[in-house]
């Protein structure tokens, strides 16, 4: 009873710093509500300030004030144009990840407590704070052996703070769901959770550590692409230290012209790298916005800040690379059934109905470029078809999403002409010959039988124990009549058909494996 009290005071708190920036019940909505609530609306205004802004900057500048957890909310909330519109996830999505840094003392302490030793024996110099944002902050730092490192230390007591404020968004989260159908649709508590999940991950440095050190591993073929390397022995739960990158950032846009940098090359290299990492990989830098890219001195993409990574399965992969595809080739009753086979799609609706909405949405971006589409529209366009045909939010897919939408805006930013379907086309195709091509069906007959192998030592044990049951049963059969009695006589046969099969599947698993290696040979 404490818990919610607690609960319900923070949203208090909350809904009185939103009502002061009219960002509560923004004015521009309130004909949209009953009227009980647009008199709530016209109260929480009084007094209200930045009313000749738009809602989004007012919404962003409360969100600003309430603290860490609520500006995580909104940069989430800005990957969702389909729940607050196109213009508040605009204006959302300029939210600033930037807080008064902590004092040096306490980063100083931060240090010392983690490794047992000041922060001047680990370090020959150690800066003021570079960059302090929501979670952590940075300082630029020298190794006794002449390296110049980043050091990333976390907001003190930031995890209980987290904590309780997601705890608050949980409450709030369920009370939405339960008088909002289109808040159900959108799935609230999920999108909460899969917030809270990735903000935890931050909250350890050691997970960033790997998260670093994984990427590299994965992108050490990419000549064009670097990732820092991690110090380990000066990385803990609280503290990262890894390799300082100079070089310009990609929002420098006139720094990178007076460097002599492709852009046009750059643009379509740093959407090739996030949809490797994605489809062929399943592990993703979900936060590629301008300030975590850089140009290095030697004209290299680097990736920094690995506090948010996305991941996914090997099912989504190639789902989310068959629905990519299938629009690029304008197979739209194709990209429908991936959709239908997915359970993306509610039952009870018609595929070739859905290969029709998406036709409606795919044609008009066919051979055209970034500058000559309007993205917003067909989102719009996109959203109304997740609507109409009852598709419910996929947590996995929420990164993604907003990655996306991110990397997208570099390219432009790079290149307002870029063609972002044909920029995406070689890598996706490339991930559907992993997903479906021969070598593919070939690694999984492989697992397959090496599955059945297993099993296949066991098999005496299996007739053996079948062999008394049914023993017993035909020198007792009124005794196997009860209705338990029938349950085990069937599940005596289900079990007598698996092992028939396991039998006939070793030996047939086996040809067609041979055959099928030879072919992708």
């Amino acid at each position: 009873m404490i818990i919610a009290l607690t609960d319900y005071a923070r949203l208090a708190r909350a809904g009185w710093t939103l009502s002061r920036h009219d960002a509560l019940i923004p004015r521009e909505f309130v004909y949209l509500l009953p009227p009980p609530i647009r008199v709530v609306g016209a109260i929480s205004r009084i007094g209200a300030k930045d009313k000749e802004k738009r809602p989004g900057i007012r919404m962003a500048n409360a969100l600003e004030t309430l603290g860490p957890a609520y500006v995580k909310l909104g940069q989430f909330m800005a990957t969702r144009p389909d729940i607050v519109g196109f213009e508040l996830a605009n204006d959302l999505g300029r939210l600033q990840d930037k807080m008064p840094p902590f004092s040096d003392e306490e980063a100083r302490a931060e240090i010392e407590s983690a490794f047992g030793k000041p922060a001047d024996a680990l370090f020959s110099t150690f800066s003021k704070p570079l960059a302090a944002a929501s979670i952590a902050q940075a300082h630029k730092a020298t190794l006794a052996d002449g390296r110049t490192v980043a050091v990333k230390i976390l907001r003190p007591q930031i995890e209980r703070k987290a904590k309780q404020e997601f705890r608050a968004f949980g409450r709030a989260a369920r009370a939405i769901r339960k008088i909002s159908p289109t808040a159900r649709r959108m799935e609230p508590e999920k999108f909460i959770e899969t917030l809270k999940a990735a903000a935890a991950i931050e909250l350890d440095l050691r997970m960033e550590a790997g998260a670093a050190s994984e990427l590299a591993n994965n992108l050490q073929s990419e000549p064009d692409v670097r990732i820092p390397e991690v110090v380990w022995p000066l990385s803990a739960r609280r503290v990262l230290t890894i390799e300082w990158i100079e070089g310009t950032p990609l929002g420098d846009i006139e720094a990178l012209d007076a460097r002599g940098i492709n852009r046009k090359k750059l643009a379509r290299l740093v959407i090739d790298v996030f949809l490797k990492q994605a489809l062929q990989m399943g592990f993703f830098h979900a936060d590629m916005h301008q300030g975590n890219l850089i140009v290095d001195e030697e004209g290299r993409l680097a990736l920094v800040d690995f506090g948010i990574m996305g991941r996914l399965s090997e099912d989504t992969r190639r789902v989310f690379a068959e629905i990519i595809y299938g629009f690029i080739t304008r197979n739209y009753q194709r990209t429908a059934e991936v959709h239908f086979q997915a359970g993306y799609v509610g039952n009870g609706h018609s595929i070739d109905a859905f290969a029709q909405a998406l036709r409606a949405v795919g044609e008009p971006l066919q051979g055209r470029n970034a500058a000559q589409v309007d993205m917003s529209r067909v989102l719009q366009q996109l959203f109304d078809v997740t609507a109409l045909f009852d598709m419910h939010l996929r947590p996995e897919l929420v990164l993604l999403q907003r990655t996306m939408v991110t990397v997208e805006g570099v390219a432009r930013l790079l290149d307002p002409e870029i063609d972002m379907w044909a920029a995406a086309t070689p890598v996706v195709k490339q991930a559907i010959q992993d997903a479906i091509g021969p070598k593919a069906h070939a690694e999984k007959l492989k697992t397959a039988t090496t599955k059945a192998m297993e099993i296949a030592p066991h098999i005496p044990t299996y007739v053996e124990a079948m062999g008394k049951a049914a023993q017993i049963i035909a020198e007792d059969p009124e005794g196997f009549k009860s209705r338990d009695n029938e349950k085990i006589e069937a599940a005596l046969e289900k079990q007598n058909r698996k092992t028939r099969g396991a039998l006939w599947f070793v030996g047939v698993a086996a040809i067609v494996l041979a055959g099928a290696i030879f072919y992708a040979l």
